[in-house]
């Protein structure tokens, strides 16, 4: 047995020196790059090909295609290189803004196993192509954008106020690639689809596209509340911030089939002729419209932040929770998704109230949402912070059936479906005293 183990040492000895004296004889070897493509012009956002062929006495690793552009690396191919032979493949050339024609240089790199390495480079004349035509594609309709100039396009049609739109433009030349022009950051930029905010006043207007530095029109914001231009959120959202008075006549100007909107009847109140006054006490606010859902949520301020209940009962409630949510609940519920907090209405001395309709802002057979002093978590209303005198709504101890300060329907009751309930929170007795009345109108 010994013998046997001796015998196995001495053999694994043989194979590692005989290993080592291998890679010793391997030597550094010496990398040859030879062209099979000439290289002399292309245009931004081509994929070049290329061809190469390569050799060493040495086993190769990687042939690496770099692109510079002013010294700076903006596109890279790395190709396996088993065996020596011809390879090919293509590298992309970027396109992107306020980037004049020029020269850009191309340079090929080999390597072998031993970490030789073997360099070409070459000079490559690069132009900006010069697109017969765009095409804006807003939902499931294309326009086509005509070329009014070098890099200059337009499309000019009877538009609604609003085209959310990507624009492509076509392959050109032998090496093209279509491109398309999309919206990232509150900007263009190539390479995406996402939706642009075209926006004008309704009617016949044309939609601009520089391909050279980005520039497009229009973005003309046409939402105002009281004259003030809202500003983007997204494409859906629009938001205000501004100070309001108790009273005041709330002029919403540029939005479609305003008169549509479901009107929040805690922050407005709405005459027959549809005109809006505000109905909470003065501050400021921010009114974000939300186009999906057709309303406009209301929120109250402090300085440039959404307000937090103060210590001496002003400043706002939130409601954060289950079974509640504007202008429905089908369509909007709050849930435990603080972002989704509703404000309620700040009415004056320090008293707060939110109006739900029964089986459509609230559910009517079981409610389970609860009061907070922000919209996030932190300070909040336990059991033991509200009471009511409610003989409908019940507050949770955390042993009736319901968290600790969240609220709850009694038990064999509902509130009547389609039927107004107002939820008022009354602090002038202190935030840890505070009442919930519900009243039915």
């Amino acid at each position: 047995m010994k013998k046997y183990i001796y015998l196995l040492i001495i053999l694994s000895g043989f194979v590692f020196l005989n290993s080592c004296s291998d890679d010793d004889e391997q030597g550094p070897g010496n990398p040859v790059i030879e062209p099979k493509t000439e290289f002399g012009s292309a245009m931004f956002g081509d994929s070049l090909p290329f061809s190469m062929a390569v050799s060493d006495d040495v086993p190769l690793s990687t042939l690496k295609v770099r692109l510079y552009f002013s010294d700076e690396l903006v596109s890279e191919e790395v190709i396996r290189t088993k065996t020596n032979g011809e390879y090919s493949g293509k590298i992309y050339i970027p396109y992107y803004a306020n980037i004049p024609d020029g020269t850009a240089i191309l340079k090929f790199v080999l390597q072998n196993t031993s970490l030789t390495i073997s360099e070409k480079s070459y000079e490559l004349s690069l132009t900006r192509p010069d697109f017969p035509y765009l095409t804006l594609v807003s939902g499931e309709t294309e326009y086509r954008m005509e070329r009014t100039g070098l890099y200059q396009y337009e499309a000019k049609e009877t538009f609604p106020m609003k085209v959310p739109g990507y624009i492509k433009a076509p392959a050109v030349g032998n090496y093209g690639n279509e491109i398309s022009f999309g919206w990232e950051d509150n900007a263009i930029t190539q390479g995406s689809v996402s939706t642009i905010p075209f926006s004008n006043f309704p009617g016949e207007y044309a939609i601009e596209f520089n391909t050279y530095n980005y520039e497009a029109s229009p973005f003309i914001v046409a939402y105002t509340v009281n004259g003030t231009v809202m500003e983007r959120i997204d494409d859906s959202n629009y938001k205000v911030e501004m100070n309001l008075t108790k009273g005041q006549e709330i002029t919403v100007d540029g939005i479609d089939n305003f008169s549509d909107w479901w009107i929040d009847q805690d922050f407005f109140t709405k005459d027959a002729d549809g005109n809006l006054t505000f109905a909470p006490i003065d501050g400021k606010y921010r009114i974000t419209a939300n186009f999906d859902l057709q309303y406009l949520r209301v929120e109250a301020m402090i300085g440039s932040s959404l307000a937090t209940l103060q210590s001496d009962g002003t400043g706002a409630i939130w409601i954060i929770g289950d079974n509640i949510g504007k202008p429905s609940v089908a369509t909007n519920l709050v849930g435990w998704n603080t972002a989704s907090g509703l404000c309620l209405a700040p009415v004056g001395g320090k008293k707060y109230q939110i109006t739900v309709v029964a089986g459509k802002s609230i559910t009517a057979e079981s409610i389970n949402f609860k009061f907070f002093h922000q919209r996030d978590w932190g300070g909040e209303f336990g059991g033991d912070d509200i009471t009511t005198t409610s003989d409908i709504v019940f507050i949770g101890n955390g042993t009736n059936g319901r968290d600790s300060g969240n609220l709850g329907i009694v038990e064999g009751k509902s509130l009547e479906k389609d039927a107004t309930y107002v939820f008022t929170v009354d602090l002038s007795a202190g935030n840890d005293n505070a009442v919930l009345t519900v009243v039915k109108k």
